[in-house]
């Protein structure tokens, strides 16, 4: 079980994409738990959940540390499938509870009451392939899977994880 959710192949680009995913959900994480960038801190955001958008206080507190958690959790490549169910979840919930009526678009230019989802679908796509094909290079799971692969192949009898042609 514990091999099918950290397995991953050693690509670069999966890096890449977990890393920006990452990037961009610790700095909205950290506004909802710490308060930083402008935010209102876990306290101030479990209010504005609950209260203004009736979401129980369960799942509020769920949302928030999806974000935060998932965040790191994708900067280290650590149970990145999880991490990135987390926040694809997240923004599913926020498309339909909050950003539907604002229309596709971001409000780029100030001139809607709020904004469109846009940027969401593209943190699902991204989440999504993350699910899909895991860390990739550079991560926990990655160095974590390989040593997991090594210790199978020796406990078969195998010298090396590859076997040897020659």
């Amino acid at each position: 079980m514990l091999h099918k959710l950290i397995h991953t192949r050693e690509d670069y680009l999966l890096t890449l994409l977990r890393a920006a995913l990452g990037v961009v959900y610790f700095a909205h994480g950290a506004q909802l738990v710490l308060g930083w960038w402008g935010g209102a801190g876990y306290a101030g955001t479990m209010q504005m959940f609950t209260h203004n958008f009736g979401i129980p206080a369960v799942f509020a507190a769920l949302a928030i540390l999806s974000q935060f958690l998932g965040a790191i959790g994708l900067l280290f490549g650590f149970l990145t499938r999880i991490a990135a169910f987390g926040i694809a979840v997240d923004m599913v919930v926020a498309i339909f509870l909050v950003h539907v009526p604002n229309g596709f678009f971001m409000n780029w230019y100030g001139t809607q009451q709020g904004e469109g989802f846009e940027f969401h679908l593209l943190a699902i796509a991204m989440a999504v392939v993350l699910m899909a094909r895991g860390a990739g290079a550079l991560s926990v799971d990655h160095a974590v899977d390989r040593g997991l692969g090594g210790a199978r192949m020796r406990t078969r009898g195998y010298a090396h994880p590859l076997p040897h042609h020659g």
